[in-house]
């Protein structure tokens, strides 16, 4: 099979994860789903599935978590740029469900391989050769070196015109809100889409009033500003256009990953040439997808599904 040209490059921390089958606290989990979990790979597979070349480079352990990130990346259809790392682990996420409505997610990372990341790992060429260049704030809270890694990215992606894009994805258990507002003030002027909830835009301006906040960050640099409202949709700033878009109503079962489909589905559709209108709201349809079952990025969408929501249905699909 002939691998699609790479159109988006991502790179980060993906790790093995472990997810409770039962609700309760996680001292009383006996049985557990092992898959994997990232933000940035989450952006590579939704991406993917939306029919776009997409490579995800990062450091994993020289074990079995490592073995099945790269297995499963490469089923999906990502390039995947795996450096083996035989003297750190595999990082581990593990995740339950303290009440019916309350996820607990845990993370044990520090030290691991994904967080040796370093600029030496990256394909400069790579990137420059790719159309999107999309990374998340957590990376650079991993380590400096990690964090050197980010720059040096989006500085050979900017020299040769590549579209970069930057998601907040705010981790506390990783960062102080100062920590992580300091950098993404100093980030935002170097990156051409910028996605953040209210909370995480919050960290970058304080302003009160999504389109204020959302004028206050495009003042900044980014040429496109997404604001995501969970179950309540999310607005776009494009140059002096705001746009809204309302949400698709789903039962939600497991939240986390929601806001890698949402920007898994705008730069998919930025890559296809779609209408402002149009990108806005395929990322709220991929959003609304990846909260419908158990995992972080396993209900993403391909094209076809899309329309499931975009149309009147009575539950049934004959």
């Amino acid at each position: 099979m002939t691998r699609p040209t790479t159109e988006l490059v991502t790179f980060g921390e993906t790790m093995a994860l472990f997810a409770a089958r039962r609700t309760g606290p996680l001292r009383f989990a006996r049985d557990f789903d092992l898959g994997l979990g990232g933000a940035e790979s989450n952006v590579a597979i939704g991406v993917a599935r939306l029919g776009h070349g997409t490579a995800w480079v990062g450091r994993v352990g020289a074990d079995e978590f490592g073995d099945l990130i790269r297995a499963t990346l490469a089923g999906e259809g990502v390039d995947v740029r795996a450096i083996p790392d035989p003297a750190a682990p595999t990082g581990l996420m593990i995740k339950g469900r303290r009440t019916a409505d309350l996820i607990d997610v845990r993370y044990y990372r520090k030290g691991s391989a994904g967080s040796r990341l370093c600029a030496a790992d990256l394909d400069d060429d790579l990137i420059r050769s790719a159309r999107v260049l999309h990374v998340s704030a957590i990376t650079p809270a991993l380590s400096e070196s990690a964090r050197e890694a980010v720059r040096h990215a989006i500085a050979v992606a900017r020299a040769a015109g590549v579209l970069v894009s930057l998601d907040v994805n705010y981790r506390k258990a990783l960062w102080t809100p100062e920590e992580a507002g300091a950098w993404l003030r100093e980030a935002a002027g170097s990156v051409d889409v910028l996605f953040a909830t209210e909370a995480e835009g919050r960290l970058i301006a304080d302003v009160e009033g999504a389109e204020e906040l959302a004028e206050a960050l495009a003042g900044m640099g980014p040429r496109h500003v997404l604001i995501k409202f969970g179950a309540e949709g999310a607005m776009e700033l494009s140059g002096d256009v705001v746009r809204r878009a309302e949400p698709y109503r789903v039962s939600e079962v497991d939240s986390v990953g929601a806001g890698d489909a949402f920007a898994a589905g705008w730069l998919a559709d930025w890559l296809a040439g779609a209408e402002p209108e149009r990108r806005l709201s395929t990322a709220c349809a991929a959003g609304a997808f990846a909260v419908t079952s158990q995992g972080d990025w396993e209900s993403l969408p391909r094209r076809a599904d899309l329309d499931l929501l975009r149309r009147p249905a009575d539950g049934v699909n004959r």
